[in-house]
């Protein structure tokens, strides 16, 4: 098989995981645990090549993706520290909002310190950006701005459309459904919204909902609350920036209850506080209310700790050669077959049993 050439937005912590990743499953003949699918659609993790890559942290800008992954404010664990130079130096990208503002309160090696926009325009951005992408070849980009960027991750799904690039959103931003109309008619394939991690907050929720509804003890009440000390966390501070991420990890775990549907007032999920000893350590907390037998009421509570961005590049793994068998494939628009598994916020959901199933048959060899 030929080689996956991608393209990273955002070089933070799980670029960072995911960069590790690529090399830590370099051996394709071996069998080492800790991946949802070893071969995808013909193509292994050591498959995929890292053509480009863009950031606005001064302390990223212009080193090379194999340096800057470890760099400030990055915290996550370093699992694979031997990772060859890529000769894929990070590009300064554009700001709109992507960077909150109260990000400069915080001290400078927790947050991000952006150097000033260097393009006079969006249009002078989107133009550099696209010649970057087409220079390198680029075939698959892979948003992992943070959370709330929502004209930022409008104008990188542009960009793709424009380089003739398949899209990897890991986001909370709703692009497959706003965009997924011009991707189809570029003939270039989405995967997302908001990627669902391999044993995360959201499918532990979502499996444990989904198992009360089936032994017919409709959950009343739940809640979801989530503490970490990455630079996510510190930007979800600001409460505005919140709104498609509480939406989307609430619909993704309301979706298993079609039965019994959760009234408004008594379902909670989202982040909850940034503590900063935790880095890239994510603890969540859940609560569900049930009622069984007889009426009788009963609740569950669980605590889940992971390390949050290798958590998510396992899924990321499985999404980038899901975009590159689209590819393929000649397949456009949002690749539901895939994305129902591995995003929270697909274009349409199904039970994770279902779900897993269709990612399966897409990711079989032809």
């Amino acid at each position: 098989m030929s080689d996956i050439k991608a393209a990273i937005i955002g070089i933070g912590n799980c670029a960072s995981a995911l960069v590790q990743g690529r090399f830590f499953y370099a051996d394709p003949e071996s069998d080492v645990p800790g991946l949802i699918t070893r071969v995808f659609g013909g193509y292994r993790v050591c498959d995929i090549q890292f053509v480009a890559a863009f950031d606005v942290d001064e302390r990223k800008v212009g080193l090379d993706l194999s340096e800057a992954i470890f760099a400030p404010p990055n915290c996550t664990a370093v699992f694979h520290r031997d990772i060859p130079r890529l000769n894929c130096p990070i590009q300064m990208g554009y700001i709109i909002d992507s960077i909150a503002a109260h990000n400069a309160r915080y001290p400078e090696p927790v947050r991000f310190r952006p150097l000033a926009n260097k393009y006079e325009s969006p249009v002078q951005a989107k133009a550099e950006i696209v010649r970057t992408l087409r220079a390198a070849k680029a075939e698959v980009l892979i948003n992992y701005l943070p959370v709330g960027s929502e004209q930022n991750s409008h104008f990188y799904a542009e960009c793709a459309i424009e380089a003739g690039c398949a899209f990897v959103n890991a986001v909370p931003v709703f692009l497959s459904r706003t965009l997924g109309g011009q991707f189809k008619e570029a003939g270039l394939p989405v995967l997302g919204d908001d990627v669902k991690s391999q044993v995360g907050a959201t499918i532990v929720h979502r499996v444990l909902t989904k198992l009360f509804e089936d032994r017919g003890q409709p959950v009343r009440r739940t809640y979801q609350l989530n503490v970490g000390g990455n630079t996510d966390f510190l930007n979800m501070l600001d409460r505005s920036r919140l709104e498609s991420k509480k939406r989307s990890k609430t619909d993704s775990v309301r979706s298993q209850t079609a039965d019994h549907p959760i009234a408004d007032g008594d379902i909670h999920i989202g982040p909850s506080d940034y503590i900063p000893w935790l880095n890239d350590n994510k603890v969540c907390f859940i609560r569900i209310e049930a009622e069984q037998f007889g009426g009788i009421p009963m609740n569950l509570e669980l605590r889940l700790s992971v390390e949050d961005s290798p958590n998510s590049a396992g899924v990321i793994v499985d999404a980038v050669r899901a975009a590159k068998v689209a590819l393929d494939r000649k397949l456009s628009g949002p690749i539901i077959e895939a994305s129902a598994y591995l995003f929270k916020s697909p274009v349409k959901q199904f039970d994770d049993g279902e779900a897993r199933e269709k990612l399966r048959r897409f990711a079989a060899a032809p």
